[in-house]
């Protein structure tokens, strides 16, 4: 499969606090070297997983996805935006707009100015010199959006409030499709992610209400880990890396994601009765306050949503399969053209780690695959 490592080019799509917001275009590698003029490409808005508290643009890139793609002209994007805490869900919603914005009214000019060698410092491509000239451009009617984990979140929320809405959409494990779910408000007292222990909350102190509404924002949070030489080998070095397990642990994740804590969101589900959770889809019995609830993809799907390709691990520990169930039940009732793809014993991030012996993830990826084709380039099927 062709490479496009050395034409991955990076702009700032805003800028925040005086910070710049990066995003990441990958082109592919030109067929059409001798072509001076603009070939518009199918684009697809990546965005990546950690909870929301953690990552860039780089973390957890799903390889098998971009490299498939970009071996059929598509255009790869993947985005950074700004981390909880100190950000909530709303200010994630700005950041997915802004990022929509930018490819569809400023990315194309910015490329050409890249091309002509007129580009600023931001947009040096990350493995090295520029490559010669590339024609491909994006195709503002043919943009699709993907996440995985948190990105799936996004990749939802996208949906509900981007311009111009997404064509397509591809969640891999992705949180949000029932975010009004215990999940996220119940307190746990036993191992409850990969059987790992339970976190000292006062580890983190500087991470919990109210200190953390003091933390410095950022929108680029790396994974890292200590070295071979460290007391804890291969152990995480980044304390955003324990956030969103901590989050949930605590029962208290939507207060952070809403910015909801006095009183407290989580505090006040909790209190409802046992089993309000399967009745919340009335609006008139919805307990998510109404400024909120734009926050929640399971309240947004209209006939009007995207075509959706879900795929989730039967044994997911971090982000329920009963997620992503629930929300292509509620395409299903929308008459929204949605695919699941259960992968049975997986748990999550399966897609990152080699395959079992004896297991195969290629034809479920050619499957996605040809998805996303079939809904942004259907000329090349």
């Amino acid at each position: 499969m062709e490479s496009d490592s050395n034409c991955i080019l990076s702009f700032d799509y805003k800028h925040t606090g005086g910070k710049p917001v990066v995003l990441e275009a990958y082109l592919p590698v030109s067929r059409d070297c001798g072509l001076q003029s603009p070939i518009r490409r199918p684009t697809i808005v990546y965005f990546h997983g950690g909870s929301l508290t953690v990552g860039n643009r780089r973390s957890w890139l799903p390889t098998w996805l971009q490299t498939r793609l970009s071996a059929q002209r598509f255009i790869f994007i993947s985005a950074d935006y700004r981390l909880m805490p100190p950000t909530t869900g709303h200010g994630i919603v700005e950041d997915i707009q802004d990022v929509f914005r930018f490819v569809t009214t400023s990315l194309n000019s910015r490329l050409d100015e890249v091309m002509s060698n007129e580009g600023g410092v931001d947009a040096i491509p990350t493995g090295g010199k520029l490559s010669p000239w590339n024609p491909y451009r994006v195709d503002p009617g043919a943009i699709g959006v993907a996440g995985t984990s948190a990105g799936g979140l996004c990749a939802y929320l996208a949906c509900m409030h981007a311009d111009p809405k997404p064509r397509v959409v591809l969640s891999m494990y992705g949180m949000g499709g029932k975010l009004y779910n215990p999940h996220y408000f119940t307190p746990k007292s036993e191992p409850f992610f990969r059987g790992r222990e339970l976190i000292d909350p006062q580890q983190f102190h500087s991470f919990l209400y109210p200190q953390s509404s003091e933390v410095e924002p950022t929108s680029d949070s790396p994974v890292a880990y200590h070295p071979p030489t460290h007391v804890t080998p291969g152990y995480p070095s980044n304390p955003r890396m324990f956030l969103g397990p901590l989050y949930l642990q605590l029962g208290t994740y939507l207060d952070y994601y809403t910015g909801m804590h006095e009183p407290s969101l989580s505090a006040y589900l909790r209190s409802l009765p046992v089993g309000a959770t399967s009745r919340v889809e009335g609006l008139r019995a919805n307990p998510i306050p109404e400024q909120h609830r734009r926050l929640f993809p399971q309240f947004g799907v209209t006939s009007a949503w995207p075509p959706t390709c879900l795929v989730h691990g039967s044994s997911d520990t971090a982000v329920l399969v009963e997620e992503s169930r629930h929300l292509h039940s509620l395409l299903v009732a929308a008459n929204v053209d949605v695919k699941l793809w259960e992968v049975d014993e997986a748990e999550h991030s399966f897609d990152y780690a080699p395959p079992a012996v004896g297991t195969s993830y290629e034809t479920l990826f050619h499957d996605v695959e040809r998805f996303l084709i079939d809904h942004l380039d259907p000329s090349s099927t």
